[in-house]
């Protein structure tokens, strides 16, 4: 079954989904001021697990507020009207939950799992941060320096740097191809007040999403927010439509061009990606997509596992990704290795992928695949939280939601010809790469 998610005003009756899957029933509203609610009530579970999802993220920025995306998901922790940082971290500390907050290239989340009877008290204090954050400017003088050592962490990680490098290198000159975090120059040179703007503009009830997975009453939850929500001085105005999602037309002109960069780090093993744009987000061959890189690297089976690391030894961990976004992604082979090996790896990393679209895939591979992608689906859905992450991604990115004997079912239909297909695809494209390591000076 697959339900779709439309955006009409609250009030509608195609915003009412009731449905049922594996033994799970899903609720989905829109209350007034546009603001939507997507539960998943899980029985037999004694925690819940429920996220506040904010449509905006670092591609969102424009210039003179780059890195407020990332800052205010620190600065919303900082204090509120009603109260101060350690209220907040008191508040789940007190009852053994845990909160946080996650920023992206397009949506921010703010989460927290707790026992199925303090729901409403996460509610409230999450409420209270998105509606209420003072970003004071003095929290915010302190917030830019953990921030900046975040960023400084974050560079002395090659790992970290040759992903971010190498999303710059194949998305550049687009939005998206910029750092989520900032840079120390952008964090350093925004000011409050464009902090507070940002902040302003884009955290409005028509663009929050509620999602939760646990031991939830739908109805209750739905009183809970929008009780904080008023609290928190919001106007939920009735009749009001949830803000549209992101335009999904293909973004033409990325990734036309072969990007090569060498950073130096003085580091004992060499970081490498090499690839090339990918597909979107909303792209119907993302089931393939998931097919192909398992095979190709995604687990101790799969190919390039077995030539680079089993049979000539030469790196620790190589494995291939797809990372889609809205309108675009990026596809990669990453391997870590002896700096003097890096060029021998690399070619053995895209000779996989040209065998790949060469000769396609072998019926025991995608058997075998079909069986771990289906186990890694259905175990991951075992946690509250992954429920609740993919309630999210469905109502802000495709507008659908799978059933989970839904989602198996198309993992079953793969045939081994799309995954060779898109093989080919992915192995014409203008290819990037990125190198990290002990290069130069």
């Amino acid at each position: 079954m697959v339900w779709k998610l439309p955006l009409h005003e609250s009030g509608h009756p195609e915003n009412e989904l009731t449905a049922e899957s594996d033994g799970a029933v899903i609720r989905r509203t829109v209350l007034p001021g546009g603001v939507r609610v997507v539960s998943e009530q899980l029985p037999g579970q004694r925690s819940a697990s429920i996220g506040a999802w904010v449509n905006v993220g670092s591609r969102d920025e424009q210039s003179g507020h780059f890195g407020s995306t990332h800052f205010l998901e620190h600065l919303l922790f900082k204090g509120t009207k009603r109260r101060s940082a350690m209220d907040i971290a008191e508040a789940f500390d007190a009852v053994g939950g845990e909160a946080n907050a996650v920023t992206g290239k397009e949506n921010t989340c703010y989460y927290a799992r707790v026992l199925d009877t303090d729901l409403p008290m996460a509610v409230d204090v999450i409420s209270d941060m998105i509606t209420s954050a003072t970003i004071d400017p003095a929290e915010l003088e302190t917030e830019r320096g953990v921030i900046l050592e975040e960023l400084a962490m974050n560079d002395d990680d090659p790992g970290d740097v040759v992903h971010e490098q190498f999303s710059a290198a194949v998305l550049k000159g687009h939005d998206l191809g910029r750092p989520i975090g900032g840079t120390p120059d952008t964090i350093n040179a925004v000011p409050r007040e464009a902090v507070w703007e940002h902040y302003q503009e884009h955290y409005q009830p028509e663009t929050l999403v509620f999602t939760a997975a646990g031991n939830i009453d739908h109805d209750v939850l739905c009183a809970d927010i929008s009780q904080a929500l008023k609290v928190g001085g919001w106007d939920l105005t009735p009749g009001v439509a949830p803000r549209a999602r992101r335009d999904t037309t293909p973004i033409v002109g990325l990734g036309q061009e072969s990007v090569e960069m060498t950073i130096h780090r003085s580091v004992e093993q060499a970081n490498v990606i090499i690839g090339s744009t990918g597909i979107t987000a909303t792209d119907d061959r993302r089931f393939q997509l998931s097919v192909l890189t398992a095979i190709l690297g995604g687990g101790m089976s799969s190919r390039m596992f077995q030539e680079i690391r089993e049979r000539r030894g030469l790196a620790y961990s190589t494995y291939c990704f797809g990372s889609s976004h809205v309108g675009t992604g990026t596809f990669g082979l990453y391997a870590g290795c002896t700096p003097a090996r890096i060029d021998e790896v690399t070619e053995l990393m895209v000779g996989e992928l040209e065998k790949m679209a060469d000769s396609g895939i072998t019926p025991a591979e995608l058997e075998r695949t079909i069986g771990q992608l289906s186990g890694s689906l259905v175990l991951g859905l075992e946690d509250s939280g992954s429920r609740m992450n993919r309630l999210g991604r469905a109502e802000l990115v495709t507008g659908e939601l799978y059933s989970v004997d839904e989602s198996l079912k198309r993992i079953r239909e793969v045939t081994a010809q799309e995954v060779q297909v898109l093989a080919q695809e992915l192995a014409s494209r203008p290819r990037s790469i990125v190198r990290v390591g002990p290069f130069g000076s």
